[in-house]
């Protein structure tokens, strides 16, 4: 009987639809429901907040885990089971409902995506299972930063609300968060006061008001904001948000019944009560923070070292002081070295998914890059200002810069003598970390005895060493055993650090520092040109870098507004207004539209000008260049197959044709090697001579025309006895070069058919995983989602645009109308950082930077990152550290490269000739061609390389810019790309690791 009732349940009946009902509602769903439900309050409970910064409406889990959670994963089986086996249930909808939920508190967003589509589309009759899947749906978009489609989702959501039945908080509250995340915060207040309206959960009610005061401040309302900081102080909410309603209430009123307030008096008065002990470090950071707002950076520096030092618990506190103190070294005391060890322990404690961390690691690890531009431009500034003197307050102020230098110099000696002693003096002073005596204990470094005994043994052993590089050396050379002992000396001589006395380094250091003051003065117009050209370069790198890099508007502005007032008369000005009208376009329409109408006024005929007026000038100019580069391609084809007089005389019709041409040095080039085939030394030399002389700011052609030149010159017998200058050479190789990666061919691939693409044009086809067979309700079979599918998130990136400048003018023709340094003031008040450049290379990731004077048009929107992106398992790695390579791909398997892979040859010949650089190619699949030139020995080499050859790369490649990208990478990931899944799969990877 029991086997036939059991039978009987699967069969089409009323009776069987009801006892589905019964058990899938009381029983399976009601279970699942309690499980997320548990879930979202374990979260809650454990989940840290950060004060600093808007608080999350949601207390979710942001970061996937590898070990699937057990109690999701019986969730998820219970939806299953549903439905599996309860198909007559009306509860199916509710079943793919928590599929949804369950994936997205598990962090599989892409899966929650699905899922939460699927109800969407396929219960509408369902009202309250569509709300609620589009609330999760628009959280896991905004996750996976996917905001335009986030707010289209709860746009419906919001458009769908009837007014006549029970309104649901979550709906504005979702929104809340997505204005949040996209931060427009007018609309997150309206959004944040609907969702509290609708909210009757106290603990959500609480944390929607600290939300909302927030936004207030944010939105400059400090009067509606005290008031929603005071309840939240005065309410039952936990400690810490009541104690950091109550810092932000201090921290934004200004005045209390007519009378001023003492902010940090008050703010310091939280410290004597001991239920804020574990709160001091955030107390000192917003004293810390009011002080920055005085412009007292010293006494900030103090506070914000307080914060860290006081931490006990909060690590992203922790992190953000070590932000703002890296922050004041680099912008303020420009002392860069110690600025990158801040910005290193603000990545360490900051946790991956802070608002902006990937913008703090990219300027951390790019510091260098920046501290170079800068330090060019204040020691230009410096000079400059010492030009302008007479020579008498010249020479006092060169002195007392020089007696300064000396003094810092003495004062890094007394530190590293200090440290030194304090070293060797250890044997009885061991102390523990926190600074107490070692006492007895069973953890090594807390019992004095088991220390003193180690140390006999290590002195034993060793002998007396003091603690330093290689201590184990029982003898070292000379230099290093001086330079250890020469912090004990004492000079007498005034200009020299005491350490010195016994070897004059530090005389011959002062007077050397002296004598480069002295030589490096801008004293003629022409060395004053050279100066203005230095810091015009520089600081068109700073904005570049800002707008490009860290995407850092406020500081790309300044920059750019400060090369308009300093070089009035810079012929790239047309550049710099468009810059200036896209980068306010978002953040003030008033100062973005004086800098169109300036640019159509002033500069109507440039390309910049004519892309405002005509949306369309892009695309034609485009084009433009597609046929030229298509008219250069046929022409280096000519001398390709060795057919020079054909190119001698279309070189000049080509050159005649597109007049000022990025490419003319290029045509002349071939012209010249062409004519190398046919004639003698003298006349080759000559034409090398006279391309020097008509291109003279070209980078790419010019040094090896000089190059060449000067291997004529040191090899002139040679030169002279040949009939013909250029011979029995292949055509692809450089001249005069026996380089290796010359000989390496051009690889020329013949279209033999027409290929047929699956795809639109540059669109990557990503495999997806097999389906989960699950027993699905017959009218909705064909539409259900896929349970493992993951779909990638496509970022197809705006196409770039670079116009063509029309500027005849160089900046070496540029000299400010004001001094750059206000001469009113002695400079002997003011320490710029003089002194030798870096000769280490700029530890810059390899980026799409263009210059201002080609600067990128694009309609690019910013990104919207406030979340982490969910990190997947990767099979590359930074394993190997010796061995990289410079990439260019290019998204075309049917492109000939070779005219672009002799630019190639052509750059790494004038630069990098001796390095063992060569350039090859790589077939990655159907649609990639990967240039890869290497072998460098460490990641500073090969960024050094790209930051060189990524700005010629629009001369170099004689392909559209959309059809090609580059990027750095080791050997051991280059032998990994097989196919455009794993080439796709790498760009992520470089992306987030690069």
């Amino acid at each position: 009987m029991a086997m036939l009732a059991g039978c009987a349940l699967q069969k089409q009946s009323g009776f069987n639809r009801d006892m589905q009902n019964l058990t899938t509602h009381f029983n399976i769903l009601f279970n699942a429901r309690e499980i997320l439900q548990q879930k979202q309050d374990s979260y809650a409970s454990s989940f840290a907040d950060n004060y600093n910064e808007i608080l999350s409406v949601y207390q979710d889990t942001i970061l996937q885990s590898q070990t699937p959670d057990k109690d999701l994963e019986a969730a998820i089986s219970k939806g299953y089971n549903i439905i599996n086996y309860k198909d007559q249930s009306k509860y199916i909808g509710d079943a793919y409902l928590v599929l949804g939920q369950a994936n997205y508190l598990e962090g599989n967003f892409y899966n929650a995506d699905e899922f939460l589509s699927y109800v969407i589309h396929n219960y509408p009759e369902r009202k309250d299972l569509v709300r609620d899947a589009r609330i999760w749906k628009t959280r896991a978009l905004i996750y996976l930063n996917q905001l335009p489609q986030a707010k289209r989702v709860i746009d419906s959501a919001i458009q769908s609300i009837n007014p006549k039945k029970k309104i649901s908080a979550d709906i504005y509250a979702t929104k809340l968060q997505y204005d949040i995340a996209a931060e427009d915060y007018k609309d997150a207040e309206d959004m944040a006061k609907l969702a509290l309206k609708y909210c009757h959960n106290q603990n959500r009610r609480l944390r929607w008001t600290f939300i909302l005061a927030q936004i207030e401040e944010l939105n400059n309302e400090q009067v509606n904001a005290a008031p929603n900081y005071d309840q939240i102080s005065k309410s039952n909410a936990l400690f810490e948000m009541a104690f950091n309603a109550s810092l932000n209430l201090i921290r934004i009123e200004d005045n209390e019944k007519g009378v001023k307030i003492d902010r940090i008096t008050k703010l310091l008065g939280l410290l004597k009560n001991p239920n804020n002990k574990e709160f001091k470090d955030q107390i000192y950071y917003q004293v810390a923070q009011l002080q920055m707002a005085d412009k007292k950076v010293d006494e900030a520096v103090k506070y914000y070292n307080l914060s860290v030092r006081t931490s006990i618990k909060n690590q992203s506190q922790k992190g953000l002081s070590y932000l703002r103190l890296a922050e004041i070294y680099f912008k303020n005391k420009a002392d860069y070295l110690k600025s990158k060890k801040y910005y290193d322990s603000t990545l360490t404690n900051l946790p991956i998914n802070y608002p902006g961390y990937l913008a703090i690691k990219k300027t951390g690890s790019n510091l260098s890059y920046l501290a170079e531009r800068l330090q060019v431009i204040a020691k230009e500034d410096t000079l400059q200002a010492l030009a302008r003197m007479d020579e008498k307050t010249r020479t006092v102020v060169i002195d007392k810069m020089v007696n300064d230098n000396t003094l810092q110099q003495k004062a890094a000696a007394a530190a590293a003598q200090i440290n030194s002693t304090v070293t060797a003096s250890r044997p009885g002073g061991f102390r523990t970390a926190s600074g107490s005596q070692a006492k007895g204990g069973t953890f090594y470094f807390d019992n004095a005895n088991a220390l003193s005994q180690g140390y006999n043994d290590f002195k034993r052993v060793w002998g007396n060493r003091i603690l330093e590089d290689n201590w184990r050396r029982s003898t070292r050379g000379a230099a290093e055993a001086s330079n250890n002992t020469a912090a004990s000396a004492q000079s007498a001589d005034p200009d020299a650090p005491a350490e010195s006395s016994k070897t004059g380094k530090s005389s011959a250091t002062a007077s050397s520092y002296r004598k480069y003051l002295v030589d490096a003065l801008p004293l003629t117009p022409a060395l004053l040109t050279a100066s203005n050209l230095r810091v015009y370069n520089a600081y068109i790198d700073l904005g570049d870098f800002y707008r490009d890099i860290l995407q850092d508007k406020k500081d790309a502005i300044e920059i750019f507004e400060k090369i308009l007032s300093r070089f009035p008369q810079d012929s790239n000005k047309p550049a710099i207004y468009y810059n200036l009208y896209r980068l306010y376009s978002n953040i003030d329409p008033a100062k973005s539209d004086y800098y169109k109408d300036k640019l159509l006024k002033e500069f109507p005929a440039t390309p910049f000008a004519k892309i405002i007026i005509d949306p369309e000038f892009a695309r034609k100019l485009e084009g433009q260049d597609a046929e030229f580069t298509k008219a250069y391609n046929d022409l280096f084809d000519l001398y390709a197959d060795k057919k020079y007089n054909e190119v001698i005389k279309k070189a000049p019709l080509l050159l005649k044709e597109y007049p000022g041409s990025k490419l003319s040095a290029q045509i002349f080039y071939l012209q010249i090697i062409s004519q190398g085939h046919n004639e003698k030394v003298g006349p080759f030399a000559d034409s090398l001579q006279q391309l020097i002389k008509i291109y003279p700011n070209d980078k790419l052609i010019v040094p090896l025309a000089k190059q060449h030149l000067a291997y004529i010159s040191a090899n002139q017998n040679e030169m002279l006895a040949r009939n013909v200058v250029i011979a029995d050479v292949d055509p692809r190789d450089i001249p005069f070069t026996l380089a290796q990666e010359n000989k390496e061919k051009a690889t020329y691939r013949k279209i033999l058919k027409p290929y047929i693409f699956a795809a639109k044009p540059g669109e990557r086809i990503v495999e997806k995983k097999k389906e989960e067979q699950v027993r699905k309700p017959a009218e909705a079979v064909k539409t259900a989602p896929k349970v493992d599918s993951v779909r990638a998130i496509a970022q197809v990136k705006a196409q770039k645009i670079t116009p063509k400048t029309d500027t005849t003018k160089t900046i070496a023709q540029l000299v400010p109308d004001k001094p750059p340094v206000d001469t009113t003031k002695t400079i002997a008040q003011v320490t710029p950082p003089v002194g030798k450049p870096a000769e280490t290379p700029p530890n810059i990731a390899p980026v799409d930077t263009v210059k201002t004077s080609q600067i990128v048009i694009s309609s690019q929107a910013d990104p919207d990152a406030l979340k982490a992106k969910v990190v997947m398992p990767s099979i590359f790695s930074k394993g190997d550290s010796t061995n990289y390579y410079f990439v260019v791909n290019v998204t075309s398997g049917t492109t000939n490269l070779a005219s672009s892979r002799f630019g190639i040859g052509q750059f790494t010949r004038a630069n990098y000739a001796g390095n063992g650089i060569k350039h090859q190619l790589k077939v990655i699949g159907d649609h990639d061609q990967a240039i890869f030139v290497g072998l460098f020995p460490s990641l500073e080499k090969v960024k050094k390389f790209a930051h060189d050859i990524v700005p010629l790369l629009p001369d170099i490649m004689k392909v559209p810019k959309d059809k090609y990208s580059f990027f750095i990478i080791t050997k051991e990931n280059l032998d990994k790309l097989a196919d455009q899944k794993t080439m796709d799969s790498y760009i992520d990877y470089y992306q987030n690791n690069y």
